[in-house]
């Protein structure tokens, strides 16, 4: 299963593929920054079952359409309707495109959302939903604009029905949708595709993995060092059908944005309008702070081999690194690696950092938008 840890959003597992063919109009060109993005197994993932969908996973694409001569690159998005607002993904699912950071031939410019090919928007913002159907277009004070080169971020994202996801065979969802430009021809299929697994252990976070700081003020943050935030804390519980070894692994889904340099322990919180680093978190967990079944006392193992080698077990508290495995077993000083655990509860505590204020672009709000994915790793 995939818990997720988030300071603004929980994240989790999908498969989404562009591939495309076109057919020469003029020598437009579409280009994506992933035409595959894999996300992982769907049942590894810990959420609320109580929300009519489960949020499987979100991935940001890079999207640039450009052509020889300037004119109208509104672009189009056809895919079967779940709702008004998300598309199908299977009768089951749902996924949503959101559309932003547009550039229009290196100036940022708006984005309007077209009901159809040359008609006029219904609505206007930095950032749309691309609805069934519909087109984005680069606009300026309501008039959609000519150009050679349009550039968008895509932030894709999918749900299910909890029920749908709790299968007992190993499951494959896929779906096709396609984005194309109506005058020169050319288009993208898109293919998203996610994976179901049956489920042996259901991991839970308190308050659905969210950290919320509420509103902060910048005359109460440092303007030439780091402001730490108040530790929070995050209650992970793991129940199994059956005893079982497993590690946890940590991912940054805003890798690249950590402030501090290289540090596997510390984990983004993503860009602010100027692409300037917000800050960083780090998880920390303390073996003295989780139980697990019957066992008194739980020691702390780690592997950076993928679960090969495992380092010599300890009480010690230490902050989770990105790419390493972590685990729990009874016995101190030992090389042997994870127990087998039906029942693990305890407490993971986050400590946050954020940039200095002079160095982030506070003409807009800025977002804390940290956010990682707990996964849980059989062994």
């Amino acid at each position: 299963m995939h818990p997720a840890i988030c300071l603004r959003y929980v994240s989790l597992g999908l498969l989404l593929a562009f591939a495309g063919t076109a057919q020469a109009f003029e020598e437009c060109q579409f280009n994506l920054s992933e035409p595959l993005v894999d996300l992982g197994l769907m049942s590894r993932l810990a959420q609320s079952d109580s929300a009519p969908q489960r949020l499987l996973g979100e991935r940001r694409l890079s999207l640039t359409f450009t052509c020889p001569q300037a004119q109208d690159l509104s672009l189009f998005y056809r895919g079967t309707a779940a709702s008004a607002q998300r598309l199908q993904f299977t009768p089951n699912g749902s996924y949503a495109i959101e559309v932003g950071n547009a550039v229009l031939d290196g100036r940022a410019v708006e984005l309007g959302l077209l009901p159809g090919a040359g008609q006029a928007p219904v609505s206007s913002a930095s950032v749309l939903e691309w609805r069934p159907d519909h087109g984005i277009a680069p606009l300026h004070q309501g008039t959609v604009l000519q150009g050679k080169t349009l550039a968008l971020q895509l932030t894709l994202r999918a749900w299910a029905d909890p029920a749908a996801t709790q299968v007992r065979d190993a499951t494959t969802w896929e779906v096709s949708g396609m984005m194309y430009h109506s005058a020169s021809g050319r288009y993208r299929d898109l293919t998203l595709r996610a994976h179901f697994a049956p489920t042996a252990c259901q991991p839970t976070l308190s308050d659905q993995g969210v950290v919320d700081y509420g509103t902060l003020y910048a005359k109460d943050l440092s303007a030439t060092h780091e402001t730490p935030l108040p530790t929070r804390t995050v209650r992970l519980s793991v129940t199994c059908d059956a005893p079982a070894r497993f590690g946890l692994r940590m991912k940054d889904n805003r890798d690249g944005s950590a402030t501090g340099g290289t540090d596997e322990t510390a984990y983004g919180l993503d860009l602010d309008a100027s692409n300037n680093k917000i800050g960083r978190f780090y998880l920390t967990v303390d073996p003295a702070e989780f139980s697990a079944d019957s066992v008194s006392t739980l020691y702390r193992t780690d592997s950076t081999s993928n679960g090969a080698a495992w380092s010599s077990s300890t009480a010690r508290q230490i902050p989770m690194a990105a790419n390493s495995l972590m685990g729990f077993t009874d016995k101190t000083g030992v090389t042997t690696g994870p127990l087998a655990i039906q029942v693990l509860t305890g407490t993971m505590r986050i400590k946050t950092y954020l940039a200095p204020i002079q160095s982030l672009d506070l003409r807009d709000v800025v977002r804390i938008n940290g956010s990682g994915t707990l996964e849980i790793i059989y062994l």
